[in-house]
């Protein structure tokens, strides 16, 4: 049989749209507050649990702090009576006034008053230094690490101590304390901590067995003992290998103790981070002629750095916290004076302690967490040119 000619006829059948459909927005649930907290949050089970437990103790504590520190807060007064629960007939939070008497202690301890002006202008050649290496795009910036690492260490001596030639009024360091201690035993030990560690690392890491072998002791013998047994043997035993004229002062005993303890867990770090170094880069390096140091500084360190950026930054921030332990060898840091201060009779409160500590706390927790935020921002730059 034959089929007509209709039959034989093909039908057009277009099973693609010729023009194409206008962009559609992704699902609320994907995107804006409510999708971090999917992502974020709620992802899983565990992390369901998790939120709800933290949300819980949040609530459970950040009311607390809130009324304490600011609601039931006293904020004006003169003495001890203006803190009494029995002379307010309310519940007491803060003693605010506490630490607006006090705060000159807690800053400079018992340097002297007329001269705090010292202490002032190194607060801001310091927080010049800092700014200008924190600042990744400043201008000059090899200007600012000579800044940092020569004119600053001459200029707070000089402005610190004093020199009598240059009509500064010598200061003891028995008078210096408060914040003052607190940030230069953390400079001096973050700012020796990390070169010495380099050092120490390498000479780990040597092929001449006497470098490797003092090296390894010294790291392991330092991280061995507790940096208070440190601080016991710079301030007692360092004086015993150089003549009475030269004999260091206490603090200065505390700095060379907290500097050569952070040295040897910051050697640690950075072999750590050499050892994570694929041998290729070695070899390319030795390939094209150079030699170690040239190696060393222009291709495996920066890459090691790198990777151990979150631990450097972690030993930086124990090391802040550590320098409360100098008030064990009579240096009053900042914690030292909070704590001689709330023993006052003219603050015998039952919320001055209270008030003191949680002053420590925030101060404590803005410098850490202010440095941990840095190294984040850091690794996010050097990170964005790697392909994932």
């Amino acid at each position: 049989m034959r089929r007509s000619a209709a039959e034989h006829e093909t039908t057009e059948i277009a099973f693609v749209r010729r023009t194409p459909l206008a962009p559609q927005p992704p699902p609320k649930t994907m995107t804006g507050a409510l999708g971090w907290l999917r992502a974020n949050l709620l992802s899983t089970p565990l992390n369901v649990a998790l939120t709800v437990g933290v949300a819980l103790l949040l609530a459970f504590a950040v009311p607390e702090l809130v009324r304490f520190l600011i609601v039931d807060a006293v904020w004006t007064g003169e003495g001890r009576d203006a803190c009494l629960e029995s002379v307010q007939h309310r519940e007491i939070g803060a003693c605010w006034p506490f630490i607006w008497e006090r705060l000159p202690y807690f800053i400079y301890g018992s340097y002297p008053i007329p001269e705090r002006w010292r202490v002032d202008l190194f607060f801001a050649m310091l927080a010049v230094a800092i700014a200008w290496l924190m600042w990744l795009d400043a201008p000059r910036r090899d200007l600012g690490v000579f800044y940092a690492f020569v004119v600053l260490p001459i200029c707070a001596y000089v402005l610190l101590h004093g020199v009598a030639a240059f009509g500064l009024p010598v200061v003891d360091t028995v008078l210096w304390g408060g914040v003052l201690v607190t940030l230069v035993v953390a400079s001096v030990g973050i700012a020796c901590s990390l070169p010495l560690g380099i050092m120490l690392a390498l000479g780990r890491r040597s092929r001449m067995p006497a470098v490797r072998l003092l090296s390894t002791v010294f790291i392991e013998f330092v991280r061995g003992v507790p940096l208070i047994t440190v601080l016991f043997m710079a301030s007692v035993m360092l004086p015993l290998f150089v003549p009475q004229y030269l004999e260091p002062d206490k603090l200065l005993r505390a700095l060379i103790g907290i500097a050569l303890f952070a040295s040897a867990y910051m050697a640690e770090v950075v072999r750590a981070g050499l050892q994570a170094i694929p041998r290729g880069q070695y070899e390319g390096a030795m390939a094209i002629g150079l030699r170690y140091w040239a190696m060393m500084r222009l291709v495996i360190l920066p890459q090691a750095l790198r990777i151990t950026i979150p631990n450097i930054v972690n030993t930086y921030i124990g090391l802040f916290k550590d320098t409360t332990l100098v008030f064990i060898v009579g240096i009053f840091d900042f914690l030292r004076t909070i704590e001689v201060a709330r023993i006052d009779p003219k603050w015998a409160t039952p919320v001055t302690s209270t008030t003191g500590y949680a002053v420590a706390a925030i101060f404590y927790l803005v410098f850490c967490y202010g440095m941990s935020r840095y190294s984040r921002a850091v690794e996010a730059r050097l990170a964005a040119g790697e392909s994932r």
